[in-house]
């Protein structure tokens, strides 16, 4: 898990915490370091759809909006999108 900070474009600062680690408990307790002043500046957090990441981002960042990433709601809507595809591709040679 990585936490970033967008503002810092890539550039020094970046990089808040790298956590190897993905229990949620662990993580929860790593970020907890960082003081709750500081983790209610957050506003937002881009997260994947695994649901440790979404219990994460809540209980650390309680006054963020979490958003699911492009990537993967895009992943899904193809995903969902092949699979009626092929549904209705051996509908159509069934009434050949």
């Amino acid at each position: 898990m990585r936490l970033t900070n967008k503002a810092a474009k890539g550039k020094k600062g970046a990089i808040v915490a790298m956590v190897i680690e993905t229990t949620a408990e662990t993580v929860i307790a790593i970020i907890e370091k960082i003081p709750l002043k500081q983790r209610n500046l957050v506003t937002e957090i881009t997260l994947d759809m695994a649901r440790n990441i979404g219990l994460i981002a809540k209980k650390s960042f309680p006054n963020a909006t979490r958003v699911i990433d492009r990537f993967h709601v895009q992943k899904l809507a193809t995903e969902a999108l092949q699979e009626i595809r092929i549904k209705y591709r051996w509908q159509a040679i069934d009434q050949e």
